[in-house]
């Protein structure tokens, strides 16, 4: 098990200025930042990181509306980290997400859900290097 994670607050959350208050939720969770950065992904980028989606049919979809505005990337610290982290943002349809969540809080809809979390230690491994080089990471 690793103690490392990665997450989005992707472009519903940062146009509406819920960045800090989502960061700030995190870290009151015990989560350490090892790495964070603020990018407006390309489509190229996008289509290449949602890469696994692509034979769905909410692929297009998903890779225009993370190209919407930027996003905050980071890489997480915590014991658990995975595990945690996926508790701490609550279920992809924010309707069924537990009270004080931050898809409860800021999510609009199933698409429009505030945040990624890595579901595995492999796919969190891989978002994390995908966005980050080795000189980026603490």
């Amino acid at each position: 098990m690793s103690n490392r994670t990665f997450t989005m607050i992707k472009p519903d959350a940062t146009s509406k200025g819920h960045t800090g208050a989502i960061l700030d939720q995190i870290i009151k969770a015990g989560f350490s930042v090892k790495a964070m950065k603020w990018i407006h992904l390309t489509t190229a980028q996008a289509g290449e990181f949602y890469a696994v989606h692509k034979e769905r049919p909410f692929y297009g979809e998903l890779v225009e509306f993370m190209c919407s505005g930027p996003i905050v990337a980071a890489i997480l610290e915590k014991e658990n980290a995975v595990a945690d982290f996926r508790t701490l943002i609550g279920a992809t349809n924010f309707k069924d997400a537990a009270e004080g969540t931050i898809r409860k809080k800021y999510a609009t809809s199933i698409g429009e859900n505030a945040v990624h979390g890595s579901d595995s230690d492999e796919n969190a491994k891989i978002e994390g290097d995908f966005f980050f080089s080795g000189l980026e990471r603490f």
